[in-house]
């Protein structure tokens, strides 16, 4: 079996490349489809951005059991607007379709492993039990929760 072929289920379509491209064709389809993906979301004129480039891609040599993605923030200005994504470059994981970290700054390449680390750790049931109560939370203390505030509902 090639190294390719066994390096596993997650990067079972991007195995010829280190980064795949995310566009808003292709997001939603790439982050269901893959239960841990890495995001660098970055510019072209962006410096850090640059410096941090060949730490990403280093990272994703090593670690060919997940997908490490990029977004452009220049070309997919509606993918940074979804993701409110206000300084470059911002890294975003996600985990099991949920987001369970997000910092932007262009991170030493010891930091980048320790997060991967700590997000390979995660519990993930517990993560959307956390999540399902935060929401449950939120909507309770929403005034007018499942209203269109003009006094009928949704």
């Amino acid at each position: 079996m090639s190294k390719a072929a066994s390096s596993g289920e997650n990067r079972k379509r991007y195995q010829v490349m280190a980064t795949v491209e995310l566009t808003k064709e292709n997001f939603d389809r790439t982050v269901s489809e893959n239960d841990f993906i890495l995001i660098d979301f970055w510019a072209s004129w962006c410096g850090p951005c640059r410096q941090f480039a060949p730490v990403y891609e280093k990272a994703s040599e090593r670690h060919e059991d997940l997908v490490f993605a990029k977004v452009d923030t220049e070309a997919q200005q509606e993918l940074a607007a979804a993701f409110e994504i206000r300084s470059i470059p911002t890294l975003m994981i996600v985990r099991d379709n949920v987001a369970v970290f997000a910092q932007p700054g262009a991170l030493p390449e010891t930091a980048l492993e320790d997060v991967i680390g700590q997000a390979r750790a995660l519990d993930m049931e517990e993560v959307r039990k956390s999540v399902a109560e935060a929401e449950a939370a939120a909507k309770a203390e929403s005034p007018g929760a499942g209203t269109t505030g003009t006094g009928e509902d949704a």
